[in-house]
């Protein structure tokens, strides 16, 4: 098809999809794996330092380098076939050996990754598993006798997949060498890539399952904390329904509970996201194996359900308990702020009426002032006047008290309408 262009993307989106094929692998087997984490920042990390790791590992078994950017490799080490998987938080390694050890579980299958080259790795080991497969035996009876002594008994997990393809065990444990022990037994003539995929499925489940079990982790941590928080926030919100309490101070401390809560919430945000998504990735990997009850052992489903999912709920729980915090925190926060509004809103009002009692008060003062004002000037103004008017009283008989009688009258008018007129004119002014 020509005349249309693609999208940037299409190609690598759809290549995605086939990224991480399973390996083919041949029973009898055995399959050392290993997944490496930083102990922080995992997702920031500089992948370029996993990549430098990995090419240490190849080149000293003389196997071929991975394409750049590449997230999954597989390559020849001698008679180990190696497969390599980048991913979010974690990088893996799964050697493959084609011929199963006389031993099983032998640690020595595991020195395909050497010691000097564990030690540099760039991260720490989130798990490693020794996986040892061979073929169902004729007598089913003797799969019960190797699991009694590979593996401890209350542990046990045990169950038929894929309509009786397999049988998988596994009882979780880290043995002395370090790893986690599981076994597979299969059915002869099982295809290679059907191996192949039970054996991805187990390593994921696993290492998820590791991975999730982090978020656990965290929550144990976080747990004195959040009850510590918890306990603080109790009593502001019963310091809320007290009168006495004062709602300022009380809605300070509460903006500070408040702001520690988000800094949790932030801190934990992702390992809760990725607890939930790799919860998910167990069950579904557990989920497709289609289990069959093997000699009446419990199954790996049912392990799961009594050992791990707990754990999970832990998580869950810690999860809603400190959303459902800072949903408090949040509520409190805005009926105290109501509470802060009314009552400034009263300061308020009490402050306007002691503004309008002082404003009387000025005015009734400014009214006895005038007053004064008014007989102030008209002593002097009278004086001034009498004094004016004393020539031309004296021809008419009339005497200094009989002048001043006449003029204070007039005087006081005058000087009255007078202030009041300036008054009027300044109020017109303002």
């Amino acid at each position: 098809m020509t005349g249309i262009s693609d999208h940037p993307l299409r190609y690598a989106l759809a290549n995605e999809l086939h990224a991480r094929p399973f390996a083919t692998i041949e029973a009898p087997c055995t399959a050392a794996f290993l997944a490496v984490k930083p102990a922080s920042n995992a997702v920031g990390r500089d992948k370029a330092e996993d990549r430098a790791h990995l090419l240490t590992l190849l080149d000293r078994h003389g196997g071929a380098h991975p394409a750049p950017g590449a997230t999954h490799h597989g390559a020849d080490l001698g008679r180990y076939h190696l497969k390599w998987e980048s991913h979010t938080e974690f990088v893996s390694y799964t050697a493959y050996e084609p011929s199963a050890s006389d031993h099983a579980f032998d640690p020595r299958s595991y020195e395909v990754f050497p010691a000097d080259w564990l030690a540099a790795a760039p991260g720490v080991r989130v798990t490693s598993i020794l996986l040892h497969v061979d073929f169902i035996p004729q007598a089913e009876g003797r799969i019960s006798a190797l699991l009694a002594e590979w593996f401890v008994g209350d542990s046990l997990a045990v169950s038929r997949v894929l309509d009786g393809a397999a049988i998988i065990a596994s009882d979780f444990r880290i043995d002395r060498a370090g790893h986690v022990r599981m076994a597979v037994f299969v059915r002869r003539g099982t295809g290679a890539r059907r191996i192949g995929r039970i054996v991805q499925r187990l390593c994921e489940i696993e290492t998820y399952k590791a991975m999730s079990m982090l978020g656990w982790a965290r929550v144990r941590d976080m747990s004195p904390r959040m009850g510590a928080l918890d306990e603080r926030l109790n009593r502001m919100t019963r310091a809320m329904t007290s009168v006495d309490a004062p709602a300022e101070e009380t809605l300070s401390s509460l903006l500070e509970i408040s702001g520690e809560l988000e800094n949790v919430l932030a801190e934990s945000s992702f390992r809760f996201g990725a607890t939930g998504a790799y919860e998910a990735i167990v069950h579904q990997r557990i989920e497709v194996l289609r289990e069959e009850r093997f000699e009446g052992r419990q199954t790996w489903r049912e392990f799961m359900m009594r050992r791990y999912d707990p754990a999970m709920r832990t998580v869950k729980s810690a999860q809603t308990r400190l959303a459902g915090m800072a949903d408090r925190a949040m509520r409190a926060g805005t009926l105290l702020g109501t509470r802060v509004d009314v009552e400034r809103s009263a300061q308020n009002q009490k402050l306007l009426e002691s503004m309008d009692q002082r404003a009387d008060l000025q005015l009734r003062l400014q009214h006895t002032v005038e007053g004064l004002s008014v007989v102030a000037i008209s002593y002097y103004g009278v004086n001034l006047a009498a004094n004016l008017a004393m020539p031309l009283a004296e021809p008419l008989g009339l005497g200094r008290t009989a002048v001043f009688f006449l003029l204070t009258p007039l005087v006081i008018a005058g000087v009255w309408f007078l202030l009041k007129r300036i008054r009027n004119r300044l109020s017109g002014g303002e």
